[in-house]
């Protein structure tokens, strides 16, 4: 089996609660893969597919993503680039971020539509967002959206989580416009509520399962936090509660542990039902971790029920 996730993976800096700051590695589709990295079996091929720099923290980056068995494929390292960067605020168990990522060599990972094909070739999943959309040029994007339909064409299937983020789109109107095509070719959709709630006005979750069910998006989830998610298959739609989380230290990268995990139980031949509940204790557990990524051993401990 062969995964790959597309996106922009940057340098982070979190509080460890002492005062002093924690440097890892984190971006939304990479958090993602990081947590089918930990859920699936060693012998399934995970790659990043982006571009990198070749600055010392590109190096470092590298370095931990070999460390931890996720490929990076042909992505491009380019001379002179160097990866976006971001810090973590916390005021209790909340969070709020600021970047440094305008230059980011990410930026860059669809310039090459051939080299990108090579990258997708084959892949049994592929994963992506609409912060991977919105990092790009508009040429760049429609490489990718082109490349994407090539391979799910050729038999991958796409899993795709809205994602929003406004600070990184020009305007509403081309975040729309982008986010609904890439959920018209998408198999799997991961959305969260609130993100709806604010890119196309979903007064609650079921206006936005109304919504996917319009574009024909086969099987989907519809995150919302603390409350229940509702799954949507050909079967029909399901409230799927939550797990309440042991202790709130950090929500970031719940909603992408959720993903990961869904993803993963999906990719072992797992019912949508059973993989949204291991989706939920995956998220339970990722907040009661600080920064981005779940240790892998926690990561196997959420497998029991």
């Amino acid at each position: 089996m062969k995964i790959a996730a597309i996106g922009e993976c940057m340098v982070e800096f979190s509080p460890d609660g002492s005062g002093a700051w924690r440097m890892g590695f984190a971006g939304d589709t990479f958090n993602a893969l990081w947590t089918m990295r930990g859920l699936l079996p060693a012998t399934v091929q995970t790659d990043y597919i982006s571009a990198f720099g070749d600055d010392d923290f590109s190096r470092q980056q590298l370095t931990f993503f070999a460390d931890h068995q996720i490929g990076t494929a042909e992505s491009p390292c380019l001379k002179g680039g160097r990866p976006g960067l971001y810090a973590i605020t916390l005021d209790g168990h909340e969070r709020s971020f600021t970047y440094w990522r305008s230059d980011a060599v990410a930026r860059s990972l669809a310039d090459d539509p051939a080299l990108l094909r090579t990258n997708l070739a084959a892949r049994d999943l592929i994963y992506f967002s609409g912060i991977t959309l919105a990092i790009l040029a508009a040429p760049a994007r429609a490489n990718l959206m082109q490349v994407l339909a090539e391979a799910r064409a050729a038999g991958s299937r796409l899993a795709f989580d809205p994602n929003y983020r406004a600070r990184l789109w020009p305007d509403v109107t081309e975040a729309r416009s982008a986010i609904t095509a890439a959920l018209q070719i998408a198999d799997i959709a991961l959305p969260t509520h609130d993100d709806e709630k604010q890119l196309f006005g979903d007064a609650d979750p079921d206006a936005t399962v109304r919504r996917l069910r319009g574009l024909g998006v086969p099987e989907f989830v519809v995150k919302d936090g603390g409350r229940p998610a509702l799954l949507g298959t050909e079967s029909g739609i399901e409230e799927i509660p939550a797990t309440t989380a042991a202790q709130l230290v950090d929500t970031s990268g719940a909603g992408d542990a959720f993903n990961g995990a869904y993803l993963s139980a999906r990719l072992q031949q797992h019912e949508p039902r059973t993989a949204t509940h291991l989706a939920h204790r995956v998220a339970a557990i990722a907040i009661g971790t600080r920064g981005a990524l779940t240790p892998f051993d926690k990561l196997t401990a959420a497998r029991q029920p």
